[in-house]
């Protein structure tokens, strides 16, 4: 289950990943990494997300419509 929550999707010239981190308290953080480019021109942006998450599912969620958002790509290519 782990595994495909974390699964990174590829829009475009951008790799989306979602990050996921269970917190000690039960509650589930997230951030997203945004990679482009190959080789020695790779950039990768992670942003760190602030919202707190009971479901880990749900924290992947949020963060991939975020990374979706930041490339300016409809959420909907999520589902795909």
């Amino acid at each position: 289950m782990q595994e495909s929550i974390h699964r990174p999707l590829n829009v475009g010239k951008y790799l989306i990943s979602p990050l996921i981190k269970a917190l000690e308290n039960g509650w589930y953080a997230c951030s997203v990494s945004i990679r482009s480019g190959s080789g020695r021109g790779t950039t990768d942006r992670v942003v760190r997300l602030t919202r707190l998450f009971r479901d880990p599912l749900a924290a992947a969620d949020y963060a991939r419509g975020e990374g979706l958002q930041w490339v300016g790509a409809p959420r909907a290519v999520a589902a795909v």
